[in-house]
């Protein structure tokens, strides 16, 4: 039961990461916002969003399935490793600078999730 959680849990936020890498990528291409319909068109015909919504739409299926099946206390604190993955991806998408305190908050978080599902 524990290793399909963290298997199941590391996939949705994976997932949870690559759609916000994608939501950043899509507002990186888009103008600034207005009320329009023109900036809604210029929105659903770009494919970093499309994209973005399709994993957010997989990570909610599949926490569907998670919460179904698992008791939510042990499950949602396996979703912060989402915040690990997203400063992952900061590093190598968008050449962010993490400093040591960071990577100390990556180790706790790592640490808590290790020993929640123990």
């Amino acid at each position: 039961m524990r290793v399909e959680l963290i298997i199941l849990s590391t996939l949705q936020s994976a997932l949870l990461a690559m759609a916000q890498v994608m939501l950043k990528f899509a507002m990186m291409r888009m103008e600034p916002f207005v009320w329009s319909r023109n900036y809604f068109y210029s929105l659903l015909l770009n494919w970093q969003f499309a994209l973005c919504g399709i994993c957010f739409g997989a990570a909610s299926l599949l926490w569907m399935y998670i919460v179904r099946h698992f008791p939510l206390s042990i499950a949602y604190p396996m979703v912060s490793v989402s915040y690990v993955f997203g400063m992952i991806a900061a590093i190598v998408f968008f050449h962010e600078t993490v400093d040591v305190w960071k990577w100390i908050g990556v180790f706790l978080i790592i640490t808590g999730c290790i020993l929640i599902v123990r």
